[in-house]
């Protein structure tokens, strides 16, 4: 698949013409014709559908509309930042982050870092912590924001919050009216963990926790988002436990309690190439740290 293909596409899909969209790209009908009968052809799939005289997109082909303007958008952005920076206009400064750190830290954080230096784009990756050391070492992100434990000879790190956990439960639960609950409360519900992949992640880090104190929790569900498991929650599947901050992720359905259970924390750890000691990078990292000291982390 091209992305000539895709813009001949999208061409067609607006205009419900090919006469009119060859016009458009200066092209001949034929050909044009040609290369979406290709795509067509490549996907499996009938994009358009004859409609008497004229055209119409298929199921098909509305749902390739909706997802390639998605991609086309992403590669102008892209296109954009690469032309600044090769112009020298802006440097590209990457950030990878665990979906979590959205509902405490992270957003005064990205505020912040933007004001740093306006000739610096900053760019935002959701990764999980693993993903996030394999991006720092092949240069596609310069600092991660994690929340499990790892070690690496390359990488370097710091514990920027220790966050408590919490329990998330149905609020026409029993023990939602309770202003705590204990780790033998935890042990006789059914725990819904997250993500189920990629391994190791957060899941693993609550895993370990239950072992240390001698107990296996009862899983009955694992799922890749954090929302996911929340909307089980809500849905009655069962309970699940997240950092604190999450208490941010507002339900009417949902109750969070806190958990009196010690070292049941998830640490916010900040990520960075040991090799790196450019200005701007120990600038990010001070300010990091000051933000951290104002959510009242460590």
């Amino acid at each position: 698949m091209e992305l000539r293909q895709i813009r001949y596409f999208q061409r067609v899909a607006t205009l419900l013409s090919f006469t009119k969209a060859a016009q458009s790209l200066h092209m001949a009908q034929p050909p044009l014709s040609r290369q979406i009968k290709l795509l067509e052809e490549e996907l499996g799939v009938e994009l358009f559908e004859r409609v008497g005289r004229g055209i119409r997109l298929t199921e098909a082909g509305r749902y390739f509309l909706d997802q390639t303007g998605h991609i086309s958008q992403k590669l102008a952005e892209t296109v954009k930042a690469t032309q600044r920076i090769g112009r020298k206009d802006r440097r590209w400064f990457g950030l990878g982050f665990v979906p979590s750190v959205l509902y405490g830290y992270m957003p005064e954080f990205i505020r912040q870092l933007r004001e740093l230096d306006p000739q610096v784009e900053i760019g935002l990756v959701e990764l999980t912590t693993l993903q996030q050391f394999d991006a720092l070492k092949t240069g596609r992100i310069d600092i991660g924001l994690g929340r499990i434990l790892l070690a690496d000879a390359e990488v370097e790190r710091v514990v920027l919050i220790d966050e408590p956990l919490i329990a998330a439960l149905p609020v026409s639960h029993p023990l939602s009216s309770r202003s705590q609950l204990s780790l033998d409360d935890m042990l006789n519900l059914p725990l819904i963990l997250y993500p189920a992949k990629p391994r190791p992640s957060y899941a693993d880090h609550l895993l370990d926790l239950f072992n240390k104190n001698g107990h296996t929790p009862n899983v009955v569900q694992e799922v890749n988002e954090l929302q996911t498991a929340i909307g089980l929650v809500a849905a009655g599947v069962g309970v699940a436990l997240v950092p604190a901050s999450v208490r941010g992720l507002h339900r009417p359905d949902v109750v969070y309690v806190e958990l009196d259970a010690s070292g049941f924390t998830s640490p916010v750890m900040l990520s960075w190439r040991k090799r790196d000691d450019s200005d701007f990078l120990r600038s990010v990292i001070s300010l990091a740290r000051a933000t951290a000291l104002g959510e009242g982390g460590c």
